[in-house]
């Protein structure tokens, strides 16, 4: 056995964690682009990512697969509302959400995405899904939602991802 390190990184590459174990395997997550606030706001920003890692952790340590692990780590983020993925989403120009995901398997190089979806409610199980069940690569828009509904991923209304802080910054920006 190896030694290994989990890494945690967040916005802008500010906050990292390592955690030494004996294992064979290596865990990193960020938390998206974009500055959050420091000091005391930092907490939250710190236990999410924490959150994330450890779902990861938990298939690792259960000897399940590496995308297993990574599409756990991913739902924890994309169902946090402080980072800009899945709800929590940035705001297009038209007051919209256009999410994006992918998955790349490194024993196999295969790949699956999902590009412009605004209902489907964790994008990595859709791209996921892309990867082990459509022959293609990267589904997109309408296309993306119709065959995640056809996999059974969980849908929702378009204003799930939205947050006041995201439509506060849209208008600022504005």
């Amino acid at each position: 056995m190896c030694s290994a390190q989990l890494c945690l990184v967040c916005a802008k590459w500010r906050f990292s964690w390592a955690f030494s174990l004996n294992t064979n395997f290596v865990l990193a997550i960020h938390g998206g682009a974009g500055t959050i606030a420091t000091g005391s706001d930092e907490a939250p920003y710190h236990d999410a990512l924490k959150r994330a890692l450890g779902a990861g952790l938990a298939v690792l340590q259960a000897a399940g697969c590496a995308l297993d692990a990574v599409q756990a780590a991913v739902i924890v983020l994309e169902d946090e509302p402080l980072f800009n993925a899945g709800h929590g989403a940035v705001l297009t120009a038209d007051a919209r959400h256009e999410l994006d995901a992918s998955i790349m398997d490194g024993a196999t190089l295969a790949a699956g995405a999902v590009a412009g979806v605004r209902t489907i409610k964790n994008p990595i199980q859709a791209a996921r899904a892309v990867l082990a069940h459509s022959g293609c690569v990267l589904l997109g828009g309408e296309g993306a939602e119709h065959f995640a509904q056809e996999q059974g991923i969980p849908m929702v209304h378009e204003t799930y991802f939205s947050t006041p802080k995201r439509v506060a910054q849209l208008t600022e920006a504005k």
